[in-house]
Order: C-alpha cells, then sequence, then structure tokens
C-alpha cells in the first residue's frame, strides 16, 4: 500500500462526489420533462418516436400498468434477440464466419443481456458476429440500462407524490433515458476510447506472422461503442474474452481511470435525483455516505489483502504483493479499485482475474454482490436495491422508539416492509440453493478445476453475481454446460425480475399516500445517525444470511493460506 495508490483511490471518490450533484440536477430535468441543453435537437426526434409507437406522453400508468409494459418490452427484446443469435451464421455482418449459437448458451446469453447481468458463457470474438455484437447485444445494453433507471426514478416519484394513483409512464421514460441521457455520454465516451486506441471498425480480422513465423488472428471490431455502453450502463459484457483486461478494450492507465468513473457516475447521481425530487437534498447525499462508508471499507480491505499478498508468495521471493492475474499497465491499486468499483455496481467488467485474488482480496467483490449491489449498485438497481434497506431500517427505528415509522414524509407500513423483505430474500434464495445444489450434483461438480474451499468459492461466485445481475466471474469455473446454462438463466431472471415487482408495488403504494409533517417524534433520516443505522442493518442482514457460506470459502482458504497451505 502507497501513498501514491491512496492518491488515486481519493481522486476517484472525489471526482464522482464532484460529479454527482452535476449529473443529478441534469437528470432530474430529464425525468421531469423540462427543458434540458439537449431539447432543441432531441424533442423533435422524441415526439417523432412517440407517433410512431402511438405512445401518449401526457399519460401516465398505474404502478402495475407500469411494471407490465417493462415486462412485455423484456418479452419482445427476449425472442428478437434469442432468434438474432440463433440465426447469425446466415445474417451479415459475420467477417469471421461464426456459427449459430447453441439453444442453451443462447438462451443462457438472452436473459443474462436483458436483465443486465451480461454473464458470458462464452468469448466474445470466438462466438458473436458483429451483427450480434452492435443489433443484438449492444442494443440491450442501452435498454437494459435505461430500464433500471427509469425504475429508480418510478420509485422515487412514489415517495415523492402525494394521493396519486401513477408513478410516470414506461415507455415516455425509457425514451427519454435512452435520448437525453444513454446516448449522448455513450458517443462522448466513445470518441474518448476510439482516443485511446479502441478499434471501432466493420473490417475483418487481421492475420499477423509472429516472431515464431506461426500465423496468429487478431480479432477486430465495433469495440468502442459497446465498451462505452457496457461502462455506462453497468453492464460489463465485453466484446474480447478477457473483457477490461484486454488491450483493444482498455489500453491505458487514463481509460482505464474513466472507465471506473463512467461505472459509477449515473448509479451515484441517481442519489441526487432521490434527494432533488423529495424536496430535501440531504437525503440524497445521507443514502451516498452510506453507500461510501461501505465502498471505502471495501477498497481498504482489498486492496491491503492484495498489496500484502500471501505468505506462500513470500516464500517464493516474491514480494510487492499479488501480481498474479493482474495487468502490468494497472498494477494493484487500479486492479484492486476496479475489483471492488465492479462489484458494488453491477458492471461485471474485469481488468483482472479475481479468481487469482487472494482469499480475503476475493472475498470483498463477493461480499458486495451479496449486499444485494446497493454500494452505488447498477444503475438505478443499486438505489431501488438500497430504498429496500431504508424501508427495514425505518421499520426497525420505528419499533425501537414505539411509533409508526415515517421517511421523506411517507408513513413505512406493512406493505411496504412485506414488499421489501420479499425482494431482499430473493437474492440469498438462489446464490444459496443453486450453489447447494452444484456442490453435489456431479455434472456440475466437473466444471470445478479446483477442489476444496476455493472450488466451493468458485460457484458461490457464480450464482452469487448472477441473482445480482453482476456478471464477472471466479475463471477457474467452466460455465458453458447445460446444467450451469439453464440454471444461470434461472438465476438471472427471478434475481432481476423478483426484485423489480415488489419494488415497483412499494412505488404504487407510496405515491398513493398522503404526506405527513414533520413532528418532534419523527426520525431524522438525513444524518449521521441514519446513515450508521442504514450501514449497521445492511451489514446484519448480509452478515446473517451468507456468512456461513463465506466461512466454508474464502475465510477457510485465508486461514489455510496462514499455514503454508494451498487450493
Amino acid at each position: 500500500m502507497t501513498l501514491i495508490g491512496w492518491t488515486q483511490i481519493a481522486l476517484f471518490c472525489a471526482i464522482i462526489i464532484a460529479l454527482t450533484p452535476l449529473l443529478g440536477a441534469y437528470l432530474t430535468r430529464v425525468f421531469n420533462g423540462q427543458t434540458t441543453p439537449l431539447s432543441f435537437v432531441l424533442r423533435p426526434v422524441e415526439a417523432g418516436l412517440y407517433r410512431l409507437c402511438g405512445v401518449d406522453p401526457e399519460r401516465e400508468q398505474h404502478w402495475l400498468t407500469y411494471t407490465v409494459a417493462m415486462l412485455l418490452f423484456h418479452a419482445a427484446g427476449f425472442v428478437l434477440l434469442y432468434g438474432l443469435l440463433r440465426l447469425q451464421s446466415v445474417l451479415p455482418l459475420n467477417p469471421a464466419d461464426q456459427s449459430a449459437v447453441a439453444p442453451d448458451l443462447t438462451l443462457n446469453t438472452v436473459v443474462s443481456f436483458l436483465t443486465n447481468t451480461n454473464w458470458q458463457n462464452y468469448g466474445g470474438e470466438t462466438t458473436m458476429s458483429y451483427l450480434s455484437q452492435m443489433l443484438g447485444l449492444t442494443v440491450q445494453n442501452f435498454l437494459s440500462a435505461a430500464t433500471g433507471i427509469v425504475l429508480a426514478v418510478a420509485l422515487i416519484r412514489g415517495f415523492a407524490r402525494a394521493s396519486a394513483n401513477t408513478i410516470g409512464n414506461f415507455w415516455v421514460d425509457i425514451t427519454r433515458c435512452t435520448l437525453y441521457v444513454l446516448l449522448p455520454i455513450s458517443v462522448i465516451l466513445t470518441l474518448f476510447l476510439v482516443w485511446q486506441g479502441i478499434p471501432q471498425t466493420l473490417g475483418a480480422y487481421v492475420d499477423a506472422t509472429t516472431l515464431e513465423g506461426g500465423k496468429q488472428s487478431i480479432a477486430l471490431g465495433p469495440v468502442a461503442s459497446q465498451v462505452a455502453i457496457k461502462m455506462l450502463g453497468t453492464n460489463g459484457g465485453g466484446f474480447f474474452n478477457a473483457n477490461a483486461a484486454h488491450p483493444f478494450e482498455n489500453p491505458t492507465a487514463l481509460s482505464n481511470f474513466v472507465q471506473m468513473l463512467s461505472i459509477f457516475a449515473l448509479g451515484a447521481a441517481l442519489t441526487n435525483v432521490f434527494g432533488r425530487m423529495v424536496g430535501d437534498q440531504r437525503q440524497g447525499w445521507a443514502i451516498l455516505a452510506a453507500m461510501g462508508v461501505l465502498f471505502i471499507a471495501g477498497v481498504a480491505v482489498c486492496y491491503w489483502a492484495e498489496a500484502n499478498g500471501t505468505q506462500i508468495l513470500q516464500s517464493l521471493g516474491l514480494s510487492g504483493g499479488n501480481m498474479e492475474g493482474k495487468e502490468v499497465r494497472f498494477g494493484i491499486v487500479a486492479s484492486a479499485l476496479f475489483a471492488v468499483v465492479t462489484t458494488a455496481a453491477s458492471c461485471g467488467a474485469v481488468n483482472a482475474m479475481h479468481d487469482s485474488f487472494t482469499a480475503l482480496g476475493g472475498m470483498i467483490p463477493l461480499i458486495n454482490m451479496e449486499l444485494g449491489e446497493i454500494v452505488i449498485g447498477g444503475v438505478g438497481a443499486g438505489l431501488y436495491g438500497m430504498l429496500l434497506f431504508v424501508i427495514i431500517t425505518i421499520f426497525l427505528a420505528g419499533l425501537m422508539v414505539g411509533r409508526t415509522p415515517e421517511y421523506v414524509g411517507k408513513k413505512i407500513e406493512a406493505r411496504e416492509v412485506k414488499m421489501a423483505m420479499l425482494a431482499i430474500l430473493v437474492l440469498p434464495l438462489f446464490m444459496l440453493g443453486f450453489t447447494a445444489i452444484a456442490v453435489v450434483y456431479p455434472p456440475a461438480l466437473a466444471s470445478m478445476a479446483n477442489a476444496g474451499p476455493h472450488g466451493f468459492s468458485e460457484v458461490l461466485y457464480a450464482f452469487t453475481s448472477q441473482a445480482a445481475n453482476n456478471g464477472s466471474a471466479f475463471g477457474g469455473l467452466t460455465g458453458n454446460t447445460p446444467f450451469y446454462n439453464l440454471a444461470g438463466a434461472v438465476t438471472m431472471f427471478f434475481g432481476r425480475f423478483w426484485m423489480i415487482v415488489p419494488a415497483m408495488a412499494i412505488a404504487g403504494s407510496l405515491a398513493g399516500k398522503r404526506k405527513v409533517a414533520a413532528t418532534s417524534g419523527t426520525f431524522p433520516t438525513n444524518g449521521a445517525l441514519f446513515v450508521g443505522l442504514l450501514v449497521g442493518v445492511i451489514l446484519i442482514v448480509g452478515g446473517l444470511t451468507f456468512f456461513p457460506a463465506l466461512a466454508v470459502g474464502p475465510i477457510v482458504e485465508h486461514l489455510a493460506m496462514l499455514h503454508g497451505a494451498a487450493f
């Protein structure tokens, strides 16, 4: 651990804090339908899309209608993407003559990109055509990210409105999010990435002659545009199998830093949107502070673990920390920070192999996902996941003082608490349930490259990543098998939508309630006491749920490493 390393971390945090109110103000104007600097150019396009699709932008929807529209939208996307991947061998823009994707792998991939998970049981450059990458996967990167954002905004409206029976219009929200937010920023980010050296071409792969005289095929393609939205939209699926460790996806230290900023930017800004819409920006800063406490703690542990390495490495004369699985151009601090950022958000992009981290270093990404990726989280998904924990926290605070809990002027009653618990409990159900099946089912066991605690951690990480809609992996597990493709698809589907539906029910319930005035007995939710209580509730719920599984994997592995054993 060095001063330069901590300076990088501090600079990253400072830029995110500075961007939060700026982006928050812009997002608030977009979703309130107010004029923005881009309105002069994009307002006619927006109006034309409404006319083409038969959407009345003035007509808002009940929470159930809003949710059904979102589900139907995803059903249509499923059919189109499934057909595209199965037929890619006969479709154009396929210079490498990629064959049709196998049915079980297609199912896994389609569900993965629809749910913003971007789990990849394939190597992009050896499996997907340019058309599949652009029209299929990149389009879903935009739409799944936009969906997460608009659902968070719909939940915010539930807190902000009073005596209302609508929470917005899904078709209007997703159109505005894509046009005014994701597309403009992605264009700018794409141009920056091209400047940094990332390819953006429809030309064929290039054949090169190595120094030994052999032939090597160098994969190219429309990479920069996909990388831009995969980071901004916290998607994470790589154009190449090596993801952000590949020099054509992440060539420089500057591109690496900007990509990390883009992962957190919109998620952090949505906390400010919450504060603005409920009429008290301090509420948004309190939520961001709770996220920040958990994030800094995770970075500190992961950086410390990787910078100190292990006794086994030291006994081999390898001092200076654990560089296994890391790119030299990034080093330990940028790799550790990236790992925490990508799993605190639901991005899943990796610039180092998490499977090669130390036991405690690899445990931090695992914990981030097991908490539901509420530390900034996926764009939108992180905020509505955090607000579920806020509801539980307010409920517990109400029990302690013996009065009906309130939050930003809304009474939190049994319906909201039940829906919040239903959404929170879906994650451990699928994370731990499928892990338990996989470690006793022989075909699943055959995919494990390692036995013992580390092999268990590989399986636990896989289902945790998929249920939390992250998409990163411990690379020692072979996932492209019928069991893991099908089990993963089920896990990703329920991990996304089983949380969304209760969250939207909460939005509808809260929107219909009247505002209540704060009194001397109202628990303040914009100060340090609330932040501390919220962090405590998150850690207690996560600890009670997942500590036994962590004890079997990373903790046992770490203790074994201390005694010179390896797994």
